[in-house]
Protein backbone atom coordinates (compact mmCIF):
# COMPACT_ATOMS: atom_id res chain seq x y z
CA UNK A 1 0.00 0.00 0.00
CA UNK A 2 1.31 3.44 -1.01
CA UNK A 3 2.11 5.49 2.04
CA UNK A 4 1.74 9.41 2.70
CA UNK A 5 2.77 11.25 5.72
CA UNK A 6 1.33 14.64 7.26
CA UNK A 7 4.12 16.89 9.15
CA UNK A 8 3.72 19.56 10.86
CA UNK A 9 5.92 20.94 13.78
CA UNK A 10 3.17 20.80 16.46
CA UNK A 11 0.72 17.96 16.57
CA UNK A 12 -2.36 20.82 18.10
CA UNK A 13 -1.87 21.74 14.18
CA UNK A 14 -2.41 18.28 13.04
CA UNK A 15 -5.18 17.76 15.18
CA UNK A 16 -7.02 20.85 14.65
CA UNK A 17 -6.23 21.06 10.43
CA UNK A 18 -5.57 17.63 9.30
CA UNK A 19 -7.88 15.34 10.69
CA UNK A 20 -10.22 15.63 7.63
CA UNK A 21 -7.38 14.86 5.81
CA UNK A 22 -6.31 12.15 7.35
CA UNK A 23 -9.72 10.69 6.69
CA UNK A 24 -9.67 11.66 2.83
CA UNK A 25 -5.77 10.49 2.32
CA UNK A 26 -6.92 7.00 3.70
CA UNK A 27 -10.15 6.99 1.57
CA UNK A 28 -7.96 7.60 -1.82
CA UNK A 29 -5.78 4.46 -0.51
CA UNK A 30 -3.15 5.82 1.73
CA UNK A 31 -1.52 4.14 4.75
CA UNK A 32 -1.31 7.43 6.54
CA UNK A 33 1.56 8.27 8.97
CA UNK A 34 1.66 11.33 10.88
CA UNK A 35 4.97 13.22 11.87
CA UNK A 36 5.35 15.86 14.78
CA UNK A 37 6.33 17.29 18.19
CA UNK A 38 3.67 15.54 20.82
CA UNK A 39 5.56 16.89 23.82
CA UNK A 40 4.17 20.52 23.85
CA UNK A 41 5.47 22.81 26.33
CA UNK A 42 2.01 23.71 28.05
CA UNK A 43 0.87 20.24 30.23
CA UNK A 44 -2.82 20.73 29.63
CA UNK A 45 -1.76 20.11 25.36
CA UNK A 46 0.66 17.77 26.42
CA UNK A 47 -2.15 15.84 27.89
CA UNK A 48 -4.21 16.52 25.03
CA UNK A 49 -1.95 15.35 22.41
CA UNK A 50 -1.24 12.10 24.35
CA UNK A 51 -4.86 11.65 23.90
CA UNK A 52 -4.74 12.58 20.44
CA UNK A 53 -1.62 10.22 19.13
CA UNK A 54 -3.39 6.68 21.15
CA UNK A 55 -6.63 7.98 18.69
CA UNK A 56 -4.58 8.09 16.00
CA UNK A 57 -2.86 4.94 16.22
CA UNK A 58 -6.52 3.40 17.05
CA UNK A 59 -7.52 4.41 13.52
CA UNK A 60 -4.08 2.76 12.04
CA UNK A 61 -2.00 6.33 11.69
CA UNK A 62 1.25 5.25 12.22
CA UNK A 63 3.20 8.19 14.79
CA UNK A 64 6.51 9.77 14.77
CA UNK A 65 6.94 11.89 17.61
CA UNK A 66 10.12 13.57 17.02
CA UNK A 67 10.75 17.06 19.16
CA UNK A 68 10.78 19.78 16.76
CA UNK A 69 10.86 23.06 17.81
CA UNK A 70 8.94 26.12 16.60
CA UNK A 71 12.01 28.17 17.39
CA UNK A 72 13.56 28.20 13.89
CA UNK A 73 17.17 28.67 15.30
CA UNK A 74 16.82 25.78 17.44
CA UNK A 75 19.87 23.62 16.96
CA UNK A 76 17.70 20.66 17.52
CA UNK A 77 16.24 20.58 14.44
CA UNK A 78 19.29 19.97 12.67
CA UNK A 79 19.01 16.92 14.54
CA UNK A 80 15.83 16.24 13.22
CA UNK A 81 16.08 17.04 10.17
CA UNK A 82 18.74 14.07 9.94
CA UNK A 83 15.71 11.76 11.79
CA UNK A 84 13.42 13.10 9.45
CA UNK A 85 15.49 11.97 6.35
CA UNK A 86 16.33 8.94 7.64
CA UNK A 87 12.43 7.81 7.89
CA UNK A 88 11.63 9.53 4.57
CA UNK A 89 13.93 7.33 2.85
CA UNK A 90 13.21 3.96 5.20
CA UNK A 91 9.01 4.51 4.36
CA UNK A 92 9.52 5.25 0.93
CA UNK A 93 6.32 7.60 0.88
CA UNK A 94 4.42 8.58 -2.20
CA UNK A 95 3.08 11.69 -0.58
CA UNK A 96 4.44 14.22 1.30
CA UNK A 97 2.16 16.87 3.09
CA UNK A 98 3.52 19.89 5.08
CA UNK A 99 2.23 22.30 7.30
CA UNK A 100 3.89 24.59 9.48
CA UNK A 101 6.56 26.99 8.66
CA UNK A 102 9.25 24.86 10.50
CA UNK A 103 7.57 21.46 9.36
CA UNK A 104 7.34 23.09 5.80
CA UNK A 105 11.19 23.68 5.44
CA UNK A 106 12.31 20.18 6.84
CA UNK A 107 9.63 18.77 5.02
CA UNK A 108 11.01 19.59 1.68
CA UNK A 109 14.60 19.90 2.34
CA UNK A 110 14.34 16.53 4.01
CA UNK A 111 12.37 15.41 0.81
CA UNK A 112 14.83 16.38 -2.47
CA UNK A 113 16.14 12.88 -2.23
CA UNK A 114 13.08 11.08 -2.14
CA UNK A 115 11.46 13.55 -4.72
CA UNK A 116 14.19 11.77 -7.70
CA UNK A 117 11.91 8.51 -7.42
CA UNK A 118 8.61 10.25 -7.92
CA UNK A 119 7.62 11.69 -4.52
CA UNK A 120 4.84 14.28 -4.16
CA UNK A 121 5.28 17.00 -2.21
CA UNK A 122 2.26 19.59 -1.02
CA UNK A 123 2.99 22.48 1.48
CA UNK A 124 -0.17 24.26 3.24
CA UNK A 125 1.10 27.91 3.95
CA UNK A 126 -1.40 28.72 6.82
CA UNK A 127 -0.48 32.44 6.31
CA UNK A 128 3.22 33.34 4.97
CA UNK A 129 4.91 35.51 7.72
CA UNK A 130 5.71 38.20 4.52
CA UNK A 131 2.78 40.28 3.80
CA UNK A 132 1.30 43.51 3.09
CA UNK A 133 2.79 45.22 6.46
CA UNK A 134 4.99 42.70 7.90
CA UNK A 135 8.52 44.25 8.96
CA UNK A 136 11.26 44.36 6.20
CA UNK A 137 13.37 41.43 8.26
CA UNK A 138 10.14 39.07 7.48
CA UNK A 139 10.43 39.79 3.87
CA UNK A 140 14.47 39.22 4.13
CA UNK A 141 13.91 35.81 5.80
CA UNK A 142 10.81 34.05 4.96
CA UNK A 143 10.64 35.10 1.61
CA UNK A 144 13.78 34.09 0.63
CA UNK A 145 13.02 30.79 2.46
CA UNK A 146 9.27 30.44 0.37
CA UNK A 147 10.62 31.06 -2.92
CA UNK A 148 13.85 28.62 -2.52
CA UNK A 149 11.72 26.39 -1.34
CA UNK A 150 9.29 26.58 -3.76
CA UNK A 151 11.17 24.46 -6.36
CA UNK A 152 11.52 21.36 -3.83
CA UNK A 153 6.88 21.81 -3.49
CA UNK A 154 4.96 19.90 -6.41
CA UNK A 155 1.95 21.97 -5.00
CA UNK A 156 1.54 25.06 -2.88
CA UNK A 157 -1.75 25.40 -0.81
CA UNK A 158 -2.65 28.94 0.27
CA UNK A 159 -5.88 29.93 2.43
CA UNK A 160 -6.15 33.51 1.18
CA UNK A 161 -5.86 35.41 -2.07
CA UNK A 162 -3.07 38.22 -0.55
CA UNK A 163 -0.83 34.86 -0.11
CA UNK A 164 -1.93 32.99 -3.14
CA UNK A 165 -1.04 36.24 -5.54
CA UNK A 166 2.19 36.92 -4.04
CA UNK A 167 3.17 33.42 -4.85
CA UNK A 168 2.38 33.90 -8.44
CA UNK A 169 3.77 37.55 -8.89
CA UNK A 170 6.79 37.27 -7.30
CA UNK A 171 6.90 33.58 -9.47
CA UNK A 172 7.80 31.03 -7.21
CA UNK A 173 8.84 27.60 -8.55
CA UNK A 174 6.04 25.02 -6.97
CA UNK A 175 4.79 22.91 -10.36
CA UNK A 176 0.79 24.39 -9.03
CA UNK A 177 -0.45 26.73 -6.44
CA UNK A 178 -4.30 26.70 -5.29
CA UNK A 179 -6.47 28.65 -2.85
CA UNK A 180 -8.68 26.61 -0.56
CA UNK A 181 -11.16 28.02 1.48
CA UNK A 182 -9.20 27.83 4.84
CA UNK A 183 -9.14 25.12 7.17
CA UNK A 184 -13.21 24.11 7.10
CA UNK A 185 -15.64 24.61 9.12
CA UNK A 186 -17.92 22.00 11.39
CA UNK A 187 -21.40 23.86 10.53
CA UNK A 188 -23.37 21.51 12.42
CA UNK A 189 -20.97 22.42 15.47
CA UNK A 190 -21.06 25.81 15.41
CA UNK A 191 -24.74 27.22 14.11
CA UNK A 192 -26.91 30.26 15.07
CA UNK A 193 -28.36 29.80 18.78
CA UNK A 194 -31.94 30.12 20.44
CA UNK A 195 -33.04 32.61 22.63
CA UNK A 196 -33.63 29.79 25.10
CA UNK A 197 -30.47 27.95 24.59
CA UNK A 198 -28.36 31.64 25.29
CA UNK A 199 -29.90 31.97 28.41
CA UNK A 200 -29.81 28.09 29.64
CA UNK A 201 -25.98 28.72 28.38
CA UNK A 202 -25.61 31.84 30.34
CA UNK A 203 -26.69 30.11 33.26
CA UNK A 204 -24.36 27.64 33.09
CA UNK A 205 -21.66 29.07 32.77
CA UNK A 206 -22.40 32.29 35.38
CA UNK A 207 -23.37 35.27 33.58
CA UNK A 208 -26.27 37.37 33.52
CA UNK A 209 -28.67 37.62 31.20
CA UNK A 210 -28.33 41.43 30.38
CA UNK A 211 -24.12 41.14 30.70
CA UNK A 212 -22.83 42.53 27.10
CA UNK A 213 -20.25 39.51 26.19
CA UNK A 214 -17.27 39.89 23.89
CA UNK A 215 -15.50 36.96 22.82
CA UNK A 216 -11.93 36.96 21.20
CA UNK A 217 -10.46 32.69 20.72
CA UNK A 218 -6.82 32.91 19.89
CA UNK A 219 -3.32 31.69 21.67
CA UNK A 220 -1.85 34.33 24.39
CA UNK A 221 0.95 35.56 22.17
CA UNK A 222 2.08 38.63 20.95
CA UNK A 223 0.78 37.83 17.14
CA UNK A 224 -2.39 37.84 18.24
CA UNK A 225 -2.43 41.14 20.44
CA UNK A 226 -4.65 40.77 23.01
CA UNK A 227 -3.10 43.63 24.75
CA UNK A 228 -5.12 45.50 22.65
CA UNK A 229 -8.70 43.65 23.86
CA UNK A 230 -8.04 44.68 26.99
CA UNK A 231 -6.86 48.72 26.74
CA UNK A 232 -10.12 48.64 25.04
CA UNK A 233 -12.22 47.31 27.95
CA UNK A 234 -10.96 50.18 30.30
CA UNK A 235 -12.84 52.19 28.26
CA UNK A 236 -15.63 50.30 27.40
CA UNK A 237 -16.39 49.42 30.97
CA UNK A 238 -16.94 53.37 32.19
CA UNK A 239 -19.82 53.29 29.85
CA UNK A 240 -21.16 49.36 30.08
CA UNK A 241 -20.45 48.11 33.79
CA UNK A 242 -22.02 44.74 32.68
CA UNK A 243 -19.61 44.40 29.69
CA UNK A 244 -17.56 41.06 29.99
CA UNK A 245 -14.66 40.13 27.69
CA UNK A 246 -13.90 36.33 27.38
CA UNK A 247 -10.24 35.90 26.21
CA UNK A 248 -10.10 31.79 24.90
CA UNK A 249 -6.46 30.36 24.49
CA UNK A 250 -3.74 29.66 26.59
CA UNK A 251 0.37 31.03 25.28
CA UNK A 252 3.17 32.42 26.62
CA UNK A 253 1.85 35.81 27.68
CA UNK A 254 -1.05 34.56 29.76
CA UNK A 255 1.08 36.12 33.32
CA UNK A 256 1.76 39.04 31.60
CA UNK A 257 -1.92 39.82 30.06
CA UNK A 258 -3.06 38.90 33.90
CA UNK A 259 -1.31 41.53 35.41
CA UNK A 260 -2.67 43.96 33.03
CA UNK A 261 -6.20 43.03 33.50
CA UNK A 262 -5.27 42.92 37.34
CA UNK A 263 -3.41 46.77 36.96
CA UNK A 264 -6.26 48.11 34.73
CA UNK A 265 -8.95 46.54 37.70
CA UNK A 266 -10.59 44.57 35.15
CA UNK A 267 -10.65 41.05 36.37
CA UNK A 268 -14.15 41.38 37.03
CA UNK A 269 -14.91 42.38 32.92
CA UNK A 270 -11.70 39.98 31.26
CA UNK A 271 -11.85 36.18 32.27
CA UNK A 272 -9.04 34.62 31.04
CA UNK A 273 -10.43 30.72 30.43
CA UNK A 274 -7.36 29.26 28.76
CA UNK A 275 -7.62 26.35 26.45
CA UNK A 276 -11.16 24.93 25.95
CA UNK A 277 -12.89 22.23 24.63
CA UNK A 278 -15.99 24.01 24.47
CA UNK A 279 -15.60 26.82 22.27
CA UNK A 280 -19.17 26.40 20.40
CA UNK A 281 -20.74 26.85 23.62
CA UNK A 282 -18.76 30.13 24.61
CA UNK A 283 -19.44 31.15 20.88
CA UNK A 284 -23.16 30.82 21.28
CA UNK A 285 -23.38 32.35 24.58
CA UNK A 286 -21.66 35.26 23.82
CA UNK A 287 -23.07 38.97 21.84
CA UNK A 288 -19.67 39.96 19.34
CA UNK A 289 -16.86 38.47 18.34
CA UNK A 290 -13.43 40.81 18.02
CA UNK A 291 -9.75 39.96 17.29
CA UNK A 292 -7.20 42.24 17.69
CA UNK A 293 -4.75 40.29 15.52
CA UNK A 294 -1.23 41.99 13.75
CA UNK A 295 -1.00 38.74 11.58
CA UNK A 296 -3.47 35.92 10.39
CA UNK A 297 -3.56 33.57 7.49
CA UNK A 298 -7.55 32.36 6.97
CA UNK A 299 -8.62 32.77 10.99
CA UNK A 300 -10.81 29.80 12.26
CA UNK A 301 -12.27 32.01 15.27
CA UNK A 302 -13.91 34.53 13.06
CA UNK A 303 -15.39 32.13 10.62
CA UNK A 304 -16.27 30.10 13.62
CA UNK A 305 -17.83 33.52 14.96
CA UNK A 306 -19.84 33.60 11.40
CA UNK A 307 -21.30 30.23 11.70
CA UNK A 308 -22.56 30.85 15.16
CA UNK A 309 -24.10 34.14 13.51
CA UNK A 310 -22.07 36.54 15.98
CA UNK A 311 -21.16 40.38 14.42
CA UNK A 312 -17.50 41.08 14.30
CA UNK A 313 -14.96 43.90 15.21
CA UNK A 314 -11.67 43.20 13.56
CA UNK A 315 -7.76 44.70 13.47
CA UNK A 316 -6.97 45.66 9.36
CA UNK A 317 -4.76 42.27 9.21
CA UNK A 318 -4.52 39.70 5.81
CA UNK A 319 -7.21 37.28 6.75
CA UNK A 320 -9.54 39.70 8.93
CA UNK A 321 -10.12 42.07 5.68
CA UNK A 322 -10.87 38.40 3.74
CA UNK A 323 -13.47 37.64 6.19
CA UNK A 324 -15.10 40.81 7.42
CA UNK A 325 -16.27 43.33 4.88
CA UNK A 326 -16.22 46.89 7.19
CA UNK A 327 -20.34 48.10 7.48
CA UNK A 328 -21.83 45.03 6.16
CA UNK A 329 -20.93 41.94 7.88
CA UNK A 330 -18.96 43.54 11.34
CA UNK A 331 -16.37 46.36 11.57
CA UNK A 332 -12.80 46.93 10.85
CA UNK A 333 -10.42 48.96 12.70
CA UNK A 334 -6.68 49.52 12.25
CA UNK A 335 -4.13 47.68 13.84
CA UNK A 336 -3.44 49.16 17.83
CA UNK A 337 -6.80 51.50 17.52
CA UNK A 338 -8.15 50.18 20.83
CA UNK A 339 -10.61 53.78 20.56
CA UNK A 340 -11.61 53.13 17.26
CA UNK A 341 -12.38 50.06 18.24
CA UNK A 342 -14.33 50.64 21.50
CA UNK A 343 -16.20 52.95 19.62
CA UNK A 344 -17.44 50.18 17.48
CA UNK A 345 -18.38 47.90 19.66
CA UNK A 346 -20.04 51.15 21.40
CA UNK A 347 -22.31 51.15 18.04
CA UNK A 348 -22.83 47.48 18.25
CA UNK A 349 -24.16 47.26 21.76
CA UNK A 350 -26.89 50.02 21.07
CA UNK A 351 -28.28 48.75 18.43
CA UNK A 352 -29.61 45.37 18.33
CA UNK A 353 -31.09 45.05 14.94
CA UNK A 354 -27.25 46.26 13.46
CA UNK A 355 -26.15 42.99 15.62
CA UNK A 356 -28.75 40.72 14.12
CA UNK A 357 -28.32 41.94 10.62
CA UNK A 358 -24.45 41.21 10.36
CA UNK A 359 -24.56 38.32 12.57
CA UNK A 360 -27.56 37.26 9.72
CA UNK A 361 -25.18 38.56 6.92
CA UNK A 362 -22.14 36.33 8.39
CA UNK A 363 -24.25 32.81 8.45
CA UNK A 364 -24.78 33.34 4.55
CA UNK A 365 -21.02 33.95 4.31
CA UNK A 366 -19.83 31.35 5.83
CA UNK A 367 -21.38 28.57 3.40
CA UNK A 368 -17.97 28.46 0.91
CA UNK A 369 -15.99 27.62 4.19
CA UNK A 370 -17.72 24.71 5.59
CA UNK A 371 -16.17 21.90 5.89
CA UNK A 372 -17.92 20.08 3.03
CA UNK A 373 -16.89 22.35 0.75
CA UNK A 374 -13.26 22.25 1.91
CA UNK A 375 -13.04 18.60 1.57
CA UNK A 376 -13.75 18.61 -2.04
CA UNK A 377 -11.12 20.94 -2.71
CA UNK A 378 -8.97 18.82 -0.39
CA UNK A 379 -10.12 15.80 -2.16
CA UNK A 380 -9.92 16.71 -5.51
CA UNK A 381 -5.51 18.13 -4.73
CA UNK A 382 -4.54 14.40 -3.18
CA UNK A 383 -6.54 12.55 -5.82
CA UNK A 384 -4.44 14.33 -8.67
CA UNK A 385 -1.70 13.27 -6.53
CA UNK A 386 -2.50 9.77 -5.68
CA UNK A 387 -2.42 8.47 -9.33
CA UNK A 388 0.96 10.79 -10.75
CA UNK A 389 3.07 9.34 -13.20
CA UNK A 390 4.63 5.95 -12.50
CA UNK A 391 7.27 6.15 -9.68
CA UNK A 392 10.29 4.10 -8.56
CA UNK A 393 10.73 3.29 -5.13
CA UNK A 394 14.23 4.00 -3.10
CA UNK A 395 15.30 0.50 -3.58
CA UNK A 396 14.21 0.97 -7.44
CA UNK A 397 16.77 4.03 -7.70
CA UNK A 398 19.36 2.70 -5.82
CA UNK A 399 19.79 -0.25 -8.30
CA UNK A 400 18.87 1.80 -11.51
Amino acid sequence: MKKALILASVASMVEAFNQENITLLQKNGFEVHVMSNFHEDDHEKHTNNFDYKKKLEQINVKVYDLPIQRNPLSRENLTVYYQVKKIFKEEDYALIHCHTPIGGVLGRLAAREIKKTGTQVIYTAHGFHFFKGAPIKNWMIFYTVEKLLSSSTDCLITINPEDYNNAVKKHFRMKDIELLNGVGINLNKFRPTTSLKRKTLREKYGYAENDTILIYVGELIKRKNQAQSIRMMSDLVKKYPQIKLLLVGDGQLIKEYSDMIEDLNLSDNIHLLGFRTDVADLMSLSDICISTSRQEGLPVNIMEAMATGLPLVVTACRGNRDLVHDDINGYIVDIDDHVKMADRISTLIQNESLRARFGKRNTFFISPYESRNVNMQMNNIYQRYTYPPARLSVKDETQA
